[in-house]
């Protein structure tokens, strides 16, 4: 008899392997070393014991969700920058000027909980200061892909039209800390955290400096994380500095290639996308945050159809209110059914891909999860299929647990969360840290924020003004 770590029991197993969802049923996980090593029927699974054996019956298990591009950070700011046009520097930047370290801090530790809660397992993240934010996912158990801002722009609020001022040795300080971070946390607690490096956009360093960055990334072998052709913005701010669009700009200094991660595409045209696509770059695509943001549904589709892998990602709360990829899942399915006026445009099981395998070929670490197969690492959730978001189920003459998950769950029908074989989560109780210790820290914050803002948010007048002084909020 064969001595393993685990065997997962469940009536349900979606593995993503092939170009489905991989359904298994009448079978066990079996778990050793953090790997996931095969599945055994009830007949060859007498040749095995296990240290632990979970028993999901009423449950489905999945690959953990990729969240692939989030903004931890700005949780603290959740619902201040909604509903308004020239959302980044009228809506959002008012608030982020006046928040603190430890204040963002404290806002990425609410926000990876939730994401973890609502069965993400690999998080995507991306901000200023990651120092922290790595040491809290290593705390929480979780796997973190983790990109560092690089910006040569000053901050400050830009008015429409205005181009944005650059200081140089403001983005050799950002990229010496992202090289820093890289040195002091790539491949550590125990390979769960990757390094990635962040140049805001194209919009925000100069030519000099990013291609100095795809050096920097290429000798460490690992890819840059960067907002693409993000809005309207910065179309503008790339056509009145050097005469072309985004994507054409990137494509001749070079960085369209495969250790490109493209985020949000949202200006792009189908054409321009496709473009990204097919020299090698991959997509993140954030449909509740741009949807919000700018009314816009961003080209996945057409990036998808020219041979792309594409992620989803949840963004940030003042833009997309919540950190949850059944969320996402369901947005971008709807989004371009919408879009296209054809509700075959993006179907469930698509959706959940770009959420599991898909989106972890898209940021890199296809080789290390996003599916349930032989040789790769344990990240797996429990969705309980007795909730009533989920009822009933339904197994012939078709089942219905993936269009339930996408079209129907909200995020507490997930019971248990595991990474590399450790349970982190299970029936709404983290293993290695107390929630309620971190969602209770982040309510001292938002009186000293809100009166830090006032002026500034005042001065602008943006649409969030008028509707205080309407009372429309």
């Amino acid at each position: 008899m064969k001595k393993i770590d685990i065997i997962v029991k469940a009536p349900h197993f979606y593995t993503m392997e092939g170009e489905g969802v991989g359904y298994k049923t009448g079978v066990a996980m079996l778990v050793d070393g953090g790997k996931i090593i095969g599945f055994a029927d009830e007949k060859e699974l007498a040749d095995y014991s296990a240290e632990k054996v979970l028993n999901l019956d009423h449950h489905a298990v999945l690959p953990g969700f990729i969240d692939g591009h989030m903004h931890t950070a700005c949780a603290i700011m959740r619902g201040l920058a909604q509903d308004t046009n020239n959302w980044m520097m009228y809506g959002l930047q008012p608030f982020q000027n006046a928040v603190r370290q430890e204040e963002s801090d404290a806002g990425s530790r609410m926000a990876i909980l939730e994401a973890i809660k609502n069965g993400t397992t690999t998080l995507g993240d991306y901000e200023s200061h990651m120092d922290a934010v790595c040491s809290f996912i290593d705390k929480v158990g979780a796997r973190g892909n983790i990109a560092q801002t690089v910006r040569a722009a000053k901050y400050r609020v830009y008015n429409p039209g205005e181009l944005y001022e650059f200081d140089d040795e403001q983005g050799e300080k950002s990229l010496a800390e992202n090289i820093a971070l890289y040195d002091k946390w790539h491949d550590k607690a125990g390979g769960r955290i990757k390094i990635l490096f962040g140049p805001q956009g194209i919009d925000f360093v100069s030519p000099e400096l990013m291609k100095k960055i795809q050096g920097v990334v290429k000798e460490r072998k690992t890819k840059i994380h960067m907002h693409v052709q993000q809005g309207d913005r910065e179309t503008y701010q790339i056509v009145k500095r050097y005469g072309k669009r985004p994507v054409e700009y990137l494509r001749e200094l070079g960085i369209l290639d495969e250790d490109l991660i493209a985020v949000h595409l949202t200006d792009c045209t189908d054409e321009e996308a496709a473009m990204v696509a097919k020299c090698g770059a991959s997509m993140i695509v954030n449909p509740g945050s741009i949807g919000i943001i700018d009314g816009i549904v961003c080209p996945s589709v057409a990036f998808q159809k020219a041979g792309g892998y594409c992620a989803l990602g949840s963004d940030q709360a003042p833009g997309n209110n919540c950190h949850n990829i059944i969320n996402e899942m369901k947005n971008v399915a709807l989004f371009n059914k919408i879009k296209y006026q054809n509700p075959e445009a993006v179907p469930a099981w698509k959706a959940l891909r770009m959420a599991t395998v898909e989106g972890a070929k898209a940021i890199g670490l296809g080789d290390i999860t996003g599916s349930l197969e032989a040789g790769k690492h344990a990240d797996f959730i429990a969705i309980d299929l007795d909730k009533p978001t989920m009822l009933p189920v339904y197994t012939h003459p078709m089942r219905n647990i993936v269009p339930n998950l996408v079209y129907s769950a909200r995020g507490e029908e997930v019971a248990l969360a595991a990474v590399d074989g450790n349970v982190i989560y299970r029936d709404g109780q983290f293993t290695n840290v107390d929630e309620r210790e971190y969602f209770d820290a982040v309510k001292q914050y938002p009186d000293g924020i809100g009166e830090r803002a006032t002026k500034e948010f005042n001065e602008i007048g943006g649409t969030n003004y008028q509707f205080m002084q309407e009372g429309k909020l």
